[in-house]
């Protein structure tokens, strides 16, 4: 078989176009928080932002104090450090490029997490660093993030992450995904 037919045929193999397996979100938290999150009891979502007023200003950073301290959490699996993964998402857009397209985002577990109550934990938030950008037109809608994760923790006005990934792919969930 010559060379370049042979190179195509590994190229356009299913295994060569493969991405990683996708991580859960809850392998990002330690045994402990899991726990503690599925023994929390149901947070009421009895407030103005339950009834669509929305007045969180603290973005994504957890504003009621009362909740169970894993609401709060930064504690990481430092074995996830440095290690390349695929994870489904949410993207919050904190900064763009020239053409419009985020560079710079947090992930989050589920849709609208900049506006309900309560905000995820730090250690259910990611910074995502993506130079090429990708066009958000919707941040209802998901997206897979594939990169190299870092515990790291970031703070800004909008919120605290327990963890960093420097993207090497972002791209948009499609129906044959699920």
């Amino acid at each position: 078989m010559r060379p370049l037919l042979l190179l195509a045929l590994m190229l356009l193999s299913p295994l060569a176009r493969a991405e990683l397996a996708e991580t859960d979100w809850l392998t990002l938290l330690p045994a402990q928080d899991r726990k503690a999150l599925e023994e929390m009891p149901e947070i009421s979502h009895d407030s103005a932002e339950g009834d669509g007023v929305f007045t969180n200003k603290g973005g994504l950073k957890q504003q009621d104090k009362q909740l169970p301290a894993v609401m709060y959490s930064s504690k990481t699996v430092a074995a996830l450090n440095g290690k390349h993964i695929r994870i489904g998402g949410y993207p919050v857009p904190l900064e763009s490029g020239a053409k419009g397209k985020s560079t710079l985002f947090f992930l989050v577990p589920y849709p609208g997490a900049c506006i309900h109550v309560p905000p995820p934990p730090p250690n259910q938030l990611i910074l995502v660093r993506y130079p090429h950008g990708i066009k958000l037109a919707d941040i209802y809608a998901p997206i897979w993030v594939s990169g190299t994760l870092k515990v790291e923790p970031v703070s800004n006005d909008l919120a605290d992450a327990a963890y960093a990934l420097d993207a090497a792919q972002v791209r948009p969930v499609e129906e044959s995904d699920l």
